[in-house]
Formats: C-alpha cells, structure tokens, sequence
C-alpha cells in the first residue's frame, strides 16, 4: 500500500505576523505555494492536506494558513476593507518565501487565493515559475455564483446548519465525502466561530475598497497558466474561469463536469494529474 508523504506544520514569523504552515516534500524539490480560499474555518490544511500528500512525494509542498486565517495571526484591528488586507496579505506571502529562502515557487489559488496569487505575480512576477488558478475569485460580479452570498453572510447566523448547508454548496455531490457532511461541518465550527476568525472575515468582506484585477493585469502575466474550473461551480460560475483564459496569454483550461467549487476534494486524482501534467510540461 502506497503512503502519502508526511506533512509537518510549524510557526514562520514574517513581519510582525506569524503563519501557520502545513508542509511536505524535499526543501530542495521544486517548490509550490498553495493558497486557500476564503470563509468560515478555511485553512491550508481544510484546501490541501490530501494534495499535498500526493505532491509532496515529487515537491516541496507549502499550505501556509493566510494572513488572517486558521491559526496564523488575525491583525486587530485588522485592514479596513478588502483592498488593504489583500494587499497585507500578498506582502506576506512574499514575505513568507524570503523567510524560507525559496526565489520561485509555482502558485496554486482556490478561489480567494487566486486572487492572491494573481497579485503575488503582478507584483513579483520574477518569484512566480508557474501559476494554477482554481475556481479563482476575482473576475468581473457577472461571474459570481449563487451559493457566493451564503459564505459572505454566514456570521448572520453561524449555525452547525448554516455550515452544513454552506459545505453541501461547496461540492456538486456532497456524497463524495461519504456521508460524513455533518460530522465535518459540526469538526469545522469551533475553529469557525472563534471572534478573532469573524472579525478577520467580516474585514475582508468589507467592500468599501474593493480590490480589482484589470484586463491589463492578466495580459501582463507572462507565466505558463493553468485553469481548473468545476462546471458546476456556485461560488465563481464556469464562466469565471473562460474569462480568465480568455485574458492570459499563456493560459490553458481544464473543466471538470458533474464538479462544484472544490476540484481538489470533489475529483481529486483529476486535480492531482493535471497538477502532475501541467508541472511536467505535458499539459
């Protein structure tokens, strides 16, 4: 029986924060920065632990917890408005590469963290050797899904329901967790409702400064560019993920059918090879 590679986490002060940081692979592989997405109890390890169990046998594999998130540092007060603590938290993710002595990583963002990687390139597009952009925020509100409102509002009512409801919405067939919906989302809702991870993601819902991402912005990555988009997205609709390959020079799409916001959980042998094609230059 084969066995994943081991993750190890530990604490990188960058600046005045500290990240938690979920690891795995050879420091001296090739290095790939994992970015989760956003809402209620996301983490590195929520998004990634079992792709980085896969990669980590190939790659050195980083699934910092953001600026913001899980138990890295909550900034209090933290940035008012969106614009200002994405951009805190694109400088301390670049930040977190210079601590650990890495020049180039290739990106890899779900949903918000898209956003962010997006931004780590443009600002720092000598660091970035790849870029993978999955069911990515960002693009224009036409592409917004219906279930988007539900994480923006959780803290509304942050009941075990209301993060039943709002995982179900993250898979296009929730039974691909085996049934085990409830008992994630009542594991998930401690870590959720602590005050310090509420008042980070009501700061970064904030949209009295909005942060935008141009038409100029995509044109001007130069990076070979993966798309994986699920068909049947709610949070950033299929189309999200056209416009972004519409927009990048160097980009490529894969769409994945009968498959919701997360690819990497919902499909994962598909995500992890075309991960696996897509870094060896065979996709």
């Amino acid at each position: 029986m084969t066995t994943g590679a081991r993750i190890s986490t530990s604490r990188i002060p960058v600046g005045e924060a500290e990240i938690h940081l979920n690891e795995s692979g050879d420091p001296d592989a090739p290095a790939i920065l994992f970015l989760h997405g956003s809402g209620p109890g996301a983490t590195g390890a929520s998004n990634w632990e079992g792709v980085l169990a896969d990669l980590g046998k190939d790659y050195h594999c980083l699934a910092p917890d953001v600026l913001g998130f899980g138990d890295s540092t909550h900034p209090n007060p933290p940035p008012a408005g969106l614009a200002p603590f994405t951009q805190l938290r694109i400088d301390t993710m670049i930040g977190l590469l210079d601590k650990l002595g890495i020049d180039q990583a290739t990106l890899v963002g779900n949903s918000m963290g898209g956003m962010w990687s997006i931004g780590i390139t443009g600002q720092a597009s000598e660091r970035v050797d790849k870029l993978v952009l999955m069911g990515a925020g960002g693009s224009p509100p036409e592409f917004f899904g219906p279930s988007l409102p539900h994480l923006v509002n959780f803290y509304d009512d942050p009941s075990t329901e209301a993060m039943t409801g709002l995982l179900r919405d993250f898979l296009h067939d929730p039974e691909r967790l085996g049934g085990r919906l409830d008992e994630i989302a009542a594991a998930r809702l401690p870590r959720a409702v602590r005050p310090e991870v509420e008042r980070s993601h009501r700061a970064t819902f904030d949209m009295s400064q909005p942060w935008r991402i141009t038409v100029d912005d995509l044109a001007a990555i130069t990076q070979e560019t993966l798309i994986i988009h699920g068909r049947e997205d709610k949070f950033v609709t299929f189309g999200g993920g056209v416009y972004y390959f519409q927009h990048i020079p160097n980009a490529r799409i894969y769409g994945i059918g009968n498959c919701g916001h997360w690819t990497q959980i919902e499909h994962h042998e598909k995500f992890v090879a075309a991960m696996r094609g897509f870094l060896a230059g065979a996709l």
